[in-house]
């Protein structure tokens, strides 16, 4: 790797993983600052809005961060232009936002799929994901969330060793196209209910330690979570190690605030281990209308990040 792009590097690495407190400012601002968390939004919230309509309420709201799901703009990634690629980080930019990365990422392709027992299904695979490594580079993002949990399946009869088996396989042949544009694939793993391949935060760390890459990590999703015996924020403590990414939803599958999950020993919990990389709402259903959902999901989450952050040191938000 050349000098500066290792530097690159393991400077998002750092502040991906580690970081301290400060302690200045308002109770949401001291907060932010002292966890040197960052809040983001998943464009698909917005549904059908014009991308300068979507990324300016973002913005207004306070995020400072979207994540793209790549089917907003078409079913195919190779199918999106580079006049469009420049428009979309252009306009991002535009609303003082960063494009932080992309996440359901075979959504509605074809022919694609992570455990297919077909080798030549797994080659196609790995190769669609270097495309979209190279279409989130384009937009300036650093990281690929996998989910897509109809195109990572077990097919009947497979067991778990033979898909970690296939799906090793299919990241690891991606890591010379993830080490080119500097980006990091964060495996996420999703509710039983939806997939039957990953469903628990100790499944993704032993799917990321069989791909053995600093450019493969774990990415943890509230929702899916809440699902497993061990509370949410104690998850968070025991992979620390190899977390890089944070969805934020509620139990219900709405965004943060509007159902039951108590977000307050969550932020502790990412507080405490020193997170200091994103936190992306991610919603599933959008009953509350796009507006409500993003205004109302970042303030829960700040005014939550402050009650934790007062928890451990109330002089850090009392004063102002």
């Amino acid at each position: 790797m050349r000098r500066h792009c290792r530097r690159r590097f393991l400077e998002f690495l750092a502040a991906a993983a580690f970081g301290a407190c400060a302690r200045a400012g308002s109770p949401g601002a001291a907060a932010e600052s002292r966890s040197a968390m960052r809040f983001a939004i998943c464009n698909e919230t917005f549904g059908d809005w014009p991308f300068d309509r979507a990324f300016g309420l973002a913005a207004e709201c306070g995020y400072t961060g979207i994540e793209i799901a790549p089917f907003t703009l078409a079913d195919d990634v190779r199918d999106i232009s580079a006049a469009k690629r420049t428009e979309v980080r252009r306009l991002a930019e535009k609303s003082g936002l960063h494009v932080i990365g992309l996440h359901w990422l075979l959504a509605r392709t074809k022919g694609l799929h992570l455990t297919s027992p077909d080798a030549t299904v797994r080659r196609k695979t790995a190769e669609y994901l270097g495309e979209l490594a190279r279409f989130c580079a384009d937009l300036g993002g650093t990281l690929l969330v996998f989910g897509s949990p109809k195109q990572r399946d077990l097919a009947p009869g497979m067991d778990r060793a033979e898909g970690m088996r296939h799906a090793a396989e299919v990241f690891r042949a991606t890591l010379p196209v993830f080490e080119k544009t500097e980006t990091i694939l964060a495996i996420e793993p999703l509710a039983p209910q939806t997939t039957n391949f990953i469903t628990t935060a100790a499944e993704g760390e032993e799917l990321v330690r069989a791909v053995d890459s600093p450019r493969c990590r774990l990415h943890l999703d509230c929702k899916a979570m809440v699902t497993e015996r061990t509370p949410v924020a104690d998850l968070v403590r025991q992979h620390r190690a190899q977390l890089v990414h944070f969805h934020a939803n509620d139990d219900n599958g709405q965004g943060p605030g509007f159902g039951k999950l108590d977000f307050v020993p969550i932020f502790r919990a990412l507080c405490e281990i020193g997170y200091r990389g994103w936190v992306s709402v991610e919603v599933f259903d959008l009953a509350p209308g796009a507006e409500r959902t993003a205004r109302q999901s970042i303030a829960h989450m700040k005014k939550c990040l402050a009650r934790a952050c007062a928890a451990d040191s109330a002089p850090a938000v009392s004063s102002q």
